[in-house]
């Protein structure tokens, strides 16, 4: 269980992070399409509950591994890479009616990549610094 809160504290300081470079790209209504509403400020609930239940997945599957900072920044870019890819790749576009969208990668998507990848390093890290 100790790793799981580690993840979710990881997760939601990642996705804050993660949260303000999607701000600034105008994301957040989208992010709020996902539950009906295009209000900036649900947009941020959401995406901050799904960092925070992600996080928590992450910490369960691979807190224990994470004994120096080089392991917490290579799980949290492959953990980061697998939500890219069911995400922003696949559910995302499948709950919002986009169907011609799954799996399709252009700039956006390009944008998401590292967006998710600065997530998973912070997440990693920020796991690893809750062990020490």
């Amino acid at each position: 269980m100790i790793y799981v809160n580690k993840g979710i504290l990881g997760g939601v300081v990642g996705g804050v992070v993660f949260g303000l470079i999607m701000q600034m790209m105008g994301m957040m209504p989208m992010i709020a399409m996902l539950v009906g509403s295009e209000s900036a400020a649900i947009g941020w609930i959401v995406h901050l509950l799904i960092s925070a239940v992600t996080g928590a997945i992450f910490g369960l599957w691979f807190g224990s591994q994470i004994t120096s900072s080089s392991a917490g920044v290579k799980y949290g870019i492959i953990y980061g890479v697998i939500w890219w890819v069911l995400g922003a790749l696949i559910l995302m576009p499948m709950i919002l009616g986009m169907s011609d969208m799954i799996g399709k990668i252009g700039q956006a998507q390009w944008m998401s990549l590292m967006g998710h990848l600065i997530w998973g390093i912070i997440m990693g890290l920020v796991v690893y610094k809750q062990s020490n």
